[in-house]
């Protein structure tokens, strides 16, 4: 073995640009020649002292026979680092001296090829040569192939390099695999013959067709930081049952590792610019074959990156349920076609990132794991549009798709349904509907619709990847989980336990600021005391935190015209923001009861939101009760509150979208007036159905004509808001809100119209455009569409081009309202 130390000093240490925590010391091992592949299998090279090569490479042969483009790395421990290397003469496999890093977010890499290899470091600064800071080693050549190895590893030289330079990732002699290491781990060098189990030459030294290098792959192992990992407890049962891609029951544990399952040929079909360079993606690093692979499931494509899933619970209006779990205790729910594959830390700000249809898991329900091309569609261009309308949400990095045949059946629309909203279809003209007026024709219509939502045809789809990515994903249905098993375990139990760090781990997620004011036990605030208990203050702080971050949302829906459509427990973020984009809408004619999802039922639809929210936020209360110092008595006192505050920030809302002023007497008074009294019941009661985000956008054009306009020309703006002619009477009634509108407004009309164009967007993602954008991507292969309604929705408040205006600023067509997939779904 070699017992030659590396070591900085300061002032060392502070030309590598790392943090001054960073320390290198030697621990001695015994190499006893190159393992087996069988022994390389077992994880040689674990932390900690364990044997043989932590890892080596497959070199090219001196006959210049290619490498295989990939094989199987060791199954490694988390101590473990893997460095990989070449070598042109044939033989030898590089063995590693452990070293020990105390600091987390450092890389070291291999980057020669041949006999010398260079140590290179990647911090936040980017990636560097570590140069005269530490040192390179000089691999002397192997021996013949045929030469015997028994005496152990031969002895490198260390040497200083002369200069520090940069270099760039990917190709050449730059851009060599690494590894993130963190406090606590190894890495060591040294030199052996040949023969260890290796990766091929073309993916270590970052050359050749193979090449997975460049930023993509090592930036994000640079800037992981596991949080749900170091702070919650693992699933016990995870070795027993991997690789745990089948429905079961996780009896305990926050979390269960396992990897999801790779879509075969990755096409990344969109992603999104402003999401990747938040991660610190470049646009280079996007065209890379790393990224389509790692986000359509190939998890070993990115070192240093973790996988995993979780469970929930799931509660109904503030019912808690069992009966959707397989097992009926509610230990078989949770993700179960989502898979974390790692969070990282950019620039001060965490973002974790996960995989919708990335394949079973223990939560999957028997079901496969997977979701389809129109549905990934539907989720990528509404994550974005929702975060371009300034609604708090989970973001869409990317939209891969599998070119390779993986496909499932799901039931589905025929098309002629998708046409005529179903084959015993009633029309306006249809002699039964004679004796009614036409707003009544149009709502029997529209009723004996919903009558035919059943899916009626099996399709078979291709099967498609969304990466969607947010500060977390904490669920109440996380903190409900393990209230329940708290709840029968009693205190003082390792169930209690469970409930107390979920609930740290959700204020250290979203509410940071609540843990530097209240640290509780064992605790110091920030990420320093995240494995500290929870103060009571702290407990009350997070919940009045969650309601109001909830109560924001929520408005934002209705200002913006959307429904969730399965808003449950299980589906509201603790931080407020909007995610599972799966029954969704935004809606065309207004409706308070409308939603798209065949089961929403009254309670989910659209101006019902608020208390379902409120009845969600109930249920995290009564979760985090047993941490309040008044138990469930003071739950309750903050639940009353928090629908103080739903009802303050939708009343706020309606204030804003009315263009009232902030600073006018009475704004949110006289806002909810005009609303409730006039706008509404004009809205839902008229005989001529209105288009909700027509309307509001046009209000914009009323309140900028001169304070002496005639009635006709009051209503002109709106007329195009309408799916059919107002009678007289109704545009009497339309004209009287709007002079008392405009009266109440006020002041300059230019600058009431301005914040009613503020509030109310142009453009939104109406279910006849998507249907139009998966249809032609499906059938068709034709990805324009998708591509057209991204960049429309990149600026919804904008007027945009004439053309963008004639094509998407309309009312829904008329078989939208009534067709099976685009006016309802399963």
């Amino acid at each position: 073995h070699n017992p030659a130390t590396l070591a900085t000093s300061p002032g060392e240490r502070s030309k590598m640009n790392l943090a001054p925590t960073v320390q290198f010391r030697a621990s001695p091992v015994t190499f006893r020649g190159p393992p087996t592949r069988a022994a390389a299998a077992r994880g040689g090279g674990r932390g900690g002292g364990g044997e043989g090569p932590i890892a080596s490479s497959k070199a090219t042969s001196s006959t210049g026979s290619a490498p295989s483009r990939r094989t199987r790395r060791p199954c490694m421990s988390r101590r473990s680092v893997v460095v990989a290397a070449t070598s042109s003469t044939g033989g030898g496999g590089v063995f590693v001296r452990r070293l020990r890093f105390a600091a987390t977010g450092a890389i070291l890499c291999f980057t020669g090829v041949g006999s010398a290899v260079s140590f290179h470091a990647l911090h936040r600064g980017g990636i560097q040569s570590i140069g005269a800071a530490i040192s390179s080693v000089t691999v002397p050549a192997p021996k013949a192939s045929g030469s015997s190895s028994s005496g152990g590893s031969q002895v490198a030289s260390v040497r200083q390099l002369s200069a520090t330079q940069p270099i760039s990732g990917g190709g050449g002699g730059g851009g060599g695999r690494g590894i993130a290491l963190t406090a606590g781990s190894f890495l060591g060098f040294g030199a052996a013959a040949a023969g260890g189990f290796t990766t091929s030459a073309a993916e270590a030294s970052g050359t050749g067709d193979g090449d997975m290098g460049g930023a993509t792959v090592i930036g994000l192992g640079a800037r992981a930081d596991h949080s749900w990992l170091a702070q919650l407890t693992a699933d016990p049962e995870t070795a027993r049952f991997a690789p745990n891609r089948s429905s079961r029951q996780v009896k305990s544990g926050h979390y269960v590792r396992v990897a999801p399952s790779p879509l075969t040929a990755p096409r990344l079909v969109i992603h999104s610019p402003a999401m990747a360079a938040s991660l610190g993606i470049t646009e280079e690093d996007v065209a890379s074959p790393a990224f389509s692979a790692f986000f359509s499931g190939d998890a070993a494509v990115v070192p240093g990156m973790e996988t995993w899933a979780t469970p929930y619970a799931l509660s109904i209006m503030g019912k808690r349920q069992t009966s959707n779990c397989p097992f009926g205790n509610g230990n078989g729910y949770g993700d179960g076609r989502a898979v974390s594959v790692g969070e990282v830390v950019v620039e001060g700000r965490r973002w974790e990132m996960q995989l919708k249809g990335g394949g079973p898991t223990p939560f999957c329900r028997g079901a496969d794991g997977r979701a389809v091309l129109r549905s990934s569609i539907r989720e990528f261009l509404a994550s974005e549009a929702m975060h371009n309308l300034n609604v708090s949400t989970t973001r869409a990095l990317s939209l891969v798709v599998s070119e390779g045949g993986d496909v499932v059946r799901r039931p589905w629309y025929k098309p002629e349904d998708a046409i005529t909203g179903g084959r015993d279809k009633i029309s306006m003209d249809d002699p039964r509907l004679a004796r009614f007026d036409e707003a009544t024709r149009r709502q029997i219509i529209r009723q004996a619709a919903s009558q035919q939502r059943d899916p009626d045809v099996m399709v078979v789809e291709a099967c498609a990847i969304t990466t969607r990515v947010a500060p977390s994903f904490t669920r109440i249905g996380h903190l409900d989980l393990f209230s329940r098993r708290a709840a029968t375990a009693g205190p003082g139990t390792p169930q209690h336990r469970e409930l107390e760090q979920m609930v740290r781990h959700a204020i250290f997620r979203e509410f940071p600021e609540v843990l530097e004011a209240h640290p509780g036990p064992g605790g110091e605030g920030g990420e320093a005391g995240a494995a500290g208990g929870v103060a009571p203050e702290a407990a009350a702080a997070f919940l009045r935190a969650s309601a109001a971050a909830i109560s924001d949302m929520v408005a934002g829906w209705l200002r913006v015209g959307f429904c969730q459509g399965n808003f449950n427990a299980d589906n509201c973020l603790v931080g407020g923001r909007t995610m599972d984009y799966g029954p969704f809408g935004w809606m065309d004619a207004y409706d308070p009861l409308f939603a798209k999802w065949v089961g929403s039922g009254e309670h989910f639809a659209f101006m019902n939101q608020p208390g379902a929210g409120v009845a969600n936020f109930a249920v995290l209360a009564a979760s985090v009760a047993p941490l309040l110092q008044g138990g469930e008595a003071e739950a309750q006192r903050i639940v009353v509150e928090a629908q103080g505050v739903m009802d303050a920030a939708v009343a706020d809302m309606w204030r804003r979208k009315l263009g009232l002023a902030a600073d006018a007497p009475d704004a949110r008074a006289a806002a909810a007036a005009l609303f409730d009294d006039h706008l509404e019941p004009l809205m839902r009661a008229g005989a001529a159905e209105v288009d909700y985000t027509l309307m509001w956008r046009q209000l914009a054009e009323v309140a900028a004509l001169p304070q002496d306009a005639a009635d006709a020309d009051l209503f002109a703006p709106l007329r195009a808001a309408f799916y059919s002619a107002p009678d007289a009477a109704e545009v009497a009634n339309w004209t009287a809100f709007l002079r008392r509108w405009r009266g109440t407004i006020g002041g300059d009309g230019a600058e009431a119209a301005a914040r009613v164009r503020a509030e109310s967007p142009k453009y939104i993602l109406r279910e006849w455009m998507l249907v139009e954008a998966y249809t032609a991507a499906k059938e068709r292969g034709d990805f324009t569409l998708t591509h057209e309604l991204f960049d429309l929705t990149a600026a919804p408040y904008a007027e945009g081009s004439d053309a963008m205006a004639a094509k998407y600023y309309r009312r829904a067509p008329d078989a939208a309202l009534n067709a099976g997939g685009t006016a309802f779904m399963s």
